[in-house]
C-alpha cells in the first residue's frame, strides 16, 4: 500500500523567507526513508487559520498522513494545535502523550509541547515541535503506528 504523506512546517519567519526551514526536511527524509511518498515540506505562517487552511487543502487532496512541525509552544502565534483541533474529528491522545513522554526524557522543556494527534476523514495528522531534534526524536513514534492507522482508516482490520 502506497501512503501519501505531507509535511507542513508552521513558521512565520520561514514562510517570509527570513529563516531556512530546518525541521521540515528532517520529517520529509524520515518519511521517504520509510517508503512513504512525500514531496518537500510545505511552509505556512503561524496561526490557527493558516494551519487549518493548509490541513484542509491536504485532506481534500487525499493525503493519508500529515506531519506538522512548529507552532506547538507557548508563544503568542504558536497556534498549530488550535488549527489542528478545528480539522480533526477524533483525537488520538496516546500518540501525542508518547511524543511528550519521549521529549521529556530528553529534556524537561519537552513537556511544554502542546501538539495533538488525530484523524480527519481518512488522514492521520500529528503535530511535532519545530526543532529539528524534536522532529528527529518524534518521527520514529509516528512511523511506528502510521501504517496501521492509515490501514484502519481505509477499512483494514485491527
Amino acid at each position: 500500500m502506497s501512503i501519501r504523506a505531507v509535511v507542513i512546517t508552521v513558521s512565520d519567519r520561514s514562510a517570509a523567507g527570513e529563516r531556512e526551514d530546518t525541521s521540515g526536511p528532517v520529517a520529509v527524509q524520515a518519511l521517504r526513508a520509510a517508503g512513504y511518498a512525500c514531496d518537500d515540506a510545505v511552509v505556512v505562517p503561524d496561526g490557527a487559520d493558516s494551519v487549518e487552511r493548509a490541513l484542509t487543502a491536504e485532506i481534500v487532496a487525499g493525503v493519508d498522513l500529515i506531519v506538522t512541525t512548529g507552532g506547538t509552544g507557548l508563544g503568542p502565534r504558536d497556534q498549530t494545535p488550535e488549527g489542528t483541533l478545528r480539522v480533526i474529528t477524533r483525537e488520538i491522545p496516546g500518540v501525542s502523550e508518547e511524543l511528550r513522554r519521549r521529549a521529556v526524557a530528553e529534556k524537561p522543556a519537552g513537556m511544554l509541547s502542546r501538539g495533538v494527534a488525530g484523524v480527519a476523514g481518512a488522514a492521520l495528522i500529528v503535530n511535532l515541535p519545530g526543532s529539528p531534534r524534536a522532529v528527529e526524536s518524534g518521527m520514529p513514534v509516528i512511523l511506528s503506528v502510521a501504517r496501521h492507522i492509515v490501514d484502519q482508516l481505509s477499512g483494514g482490520d485491527h
